[in-house]
């Protein structure tokens, strides 16, 4: 086995029980919604982006977004934050994926292969989606008031 090949394994392991730990955090996260959310709400201080400048940051709206995908909604988790539904289609892919090759112990090897473009395109979506809403926003739309 090559040192790429052996890197590249150790970081696919690495995510996958990282993987599994943010899918025992989202479950438990899902089983008290309600109470989870009245204490995002409160305990959440407001976007100091938002409140020196008026511009959305290139986070704003991930919180609802989570908080919204959880609930079942996942066009308006999408309108929220695009970054929340990317993460969780890709991310549950990789997850389903690997699990699947670890229990079928390698005789089916269709585990997701890590690709710095998945990260690539997630800043991406972060920009496009940081440029749309303050646009939106100077045009007097404001995306996360209206959702």
């Amino acid at each position: 086995m090559k040192k790429n090949d052996y890197n590249r394994k150790a970081e696919e392991r690495a995510l996958y029980l990282m993987g599994w730990v943010m899918v025992l955090f989202l479950v438990l996260a899902a089983l008290g919604i309600k109470l989870w959310t009245e204490v995002w709400e409160k305990a959440l201080p407001p976007c100091v982006l938002l409140k020196l400048t008026g511009l959305y940051c290139p986070g704003c709206g991930g919180t609802r977004a989570i908080i919204t995908l959880l609930q079942g909604h996942a066009v308006t988790s999408f309108l929220y934050h695009p970054l929340v539904l990317y993460t969780a289609v890709i991310g549950g892919w990789f997850m389903v994926s690997h699990t699947i090759e670890k229990i079928s112990r390698g005789r089916l090897p269709i585990g997701m292969k890590y690709r710095d473009g998945w990260i690539w395109g997630a800043l991406c979506l972060v920009g496009v989606n940081f440029v749309v809403k303050n646009i939106l926003l100077f045009m007097g739309i404001d995306v996360l008031r209206l959702l």
